[in-house]
């Protein structure tokens, strides 16, 4: 018996059995067998398009995200712009009014310089009035102490009287 070459009736009962293990498994093994490679690829097959509708989805959400963030971008832009305006209409208006109180404030400083002004001038104009007529009174008396400078001033006078 050599091992290389096999004996006929050996092959002949290992054929035999070869194809009664194929019957067998054809019979009960392969169904199961194909039936669970064909679950198992649906299964495949249901986690990938599962996997693409996430993905899609992902890029919908993604898109959503993006679009939202640039209106809020786009509000946000517009509140600060409306603050910023807001802002410079409110800085305009108190220094308009602060100007304009200012400018009242100068006026009645103004018209009360004045009024204090006549108000002195007034004073004034009494009191040189009153001196003047203070020192006339004493000048007059001075002058008119005696008879002679008595009569010598009232030359004077109508002399004065007769050149107009």
């Amino acid at each position: 018996m050599d091992l290389i070459t096999p004996e006929i009736g050996l092959l002949f009962w290992q054929t035999i059995v070869f194809l009664v293990l194929i019957l067998l498994l054809a019979k009960f093994a392969w169904r199961p067998i194909l039936g669970a490679v064909k679950e198992r690829e649906d299964s495949i097959n249901n986690a990938l398009s599962s996997a693409e509708e996430a993905r899609k989805e992902m890029q919908n959400l993604k898109a959503d995200n993006e679009q939202l963030m640039k209106e809020a971008r786009a509000e946000r832009d517009a509140i600060l712009r409306e603050a910023r305006e807001l802002k410079e209409k409110v800085m305009a208006d108190a220094t308009v009014e602060a100007q304009d109180k200012a400018d009242q404030i100068v006026s009645q400083a103004k018209e009360s310089i004045e009024l204090e002004k006549k108000a002195a001038m007034a004073e004034i104009k009494a009191q040189v009035a009153s001196l003047s007529i203070e020192i006339a009174e004493k000048v007059v008396r001075t002058e008119l102490s005696s008879k002679e400078k008595q009569h010598q001033m009232i030359d004077n006078m109508l002399g004065d009287v007769t050149l107009n």
